[in-house]
């Protein structure tokens, strides 16, 4: 199941201008050009920014979520024809033959559970033609990220056309290694509503994700830094032979 800051229509709506600095998906464009990519396959597409990215560069792109509300903004979008929405998750797709696959931000992470992770790597693979490359990122649990997230650090008034002045902060719910449980809060100025979501994520260590992506079958071409964070994730590059 999706969060609600991806699943709830209200939040989903306003994800984007929440995080409107995606500079952290320039690494993953240099990628594709690097790869030499015309088919990608963007898995936790949310609400599309990525996929719509490479869409504009004329890129066949097949973008997949679990979270309806987050794909029917993506939707919305203009341009949005270019891209084949899917609403599910990577462990049931159709055949792609896809050059790249990719799971950017917190996707990785995200995917909690070991044998929904298992399947995920597995779909992935499937999805891909052989030497065609998988890339994902995912925190250094050494880094210790989550002592960041409280409300001091997190706390904004963010004024959106249309929905008017939004609060919104983020608290630190549980730390029991490797999970990692957080709350995001929203305050609609318009009415008062106040939404919540939870989210959990999976630090995983670089050796394990070594193994499993080993053990899927894949070739792991070299482990990257991410320039939006330096020193504090691993971003995988990995091939299907």
């Amino acid at each position: 199941m999706a969060d609600d800051c991806f699943a709830h229509p209200r939040l989903a709506a306003i994800y984007d201008p929440l995080d409107p600095d995606r500079s952290d998906l320039d690494a993953y464009l240099r990628i594709a050009e690097e790869v030499g990519a015309c088919r990608v396959l963007d898995i936790g597409c949310g609400t599309g920014v990525f996929a719509l990215l490479l869409a504009d560069r004329g890129i066949e792109v097949v973008g997949v979520d679990p979270a309806l509300a987050s794909i029917n903004v993506a939707r919305a979008k203009p341009g949005s024809e270019r891209v084949r929405w899917i609403c599910g998750d990577a462990t049931d797709l159709p055949p792609l033959q896809a050059d790249l696959a990719t799971m950017t931000a917190n996707v990785a992470q995200a995917i909690v559970d070991p044998h929904t992770w298992q399947k995920t790597l597995q779909g992935a693979y499937e999805a891909l033609r052989p030497g065609g490359h998988l890339v994902f990122e995912t925190r250094d649990p050494a880094k210790r990220a989550w002592e960041e997230w409280t409300r001091e650090n997190s706390y904004r008034v963010t004024e959106i056309p249309g929905v008017g002045s939004v609060e919104s902060w983020v608290q630190l719910i549980e730390v029991g290694r490797p999970l990692v449980t957080f709350r995001w809060t929203y305050v609609f100025a318009a009415d008062g509503q106040v939404l919540t979501s939870d989210s959990t994520l999976r630090f995983r260590e670089r050796e394990e994700i070594e193994r499993d992506l080993v053990a899927h079958g894949y070739v792991v071409e070299g482990m990257r830094d991410a320039p939006d964070r330096p020193g504090r994730e691993f971003v995988f590059l990995a091939r299907r032979p």
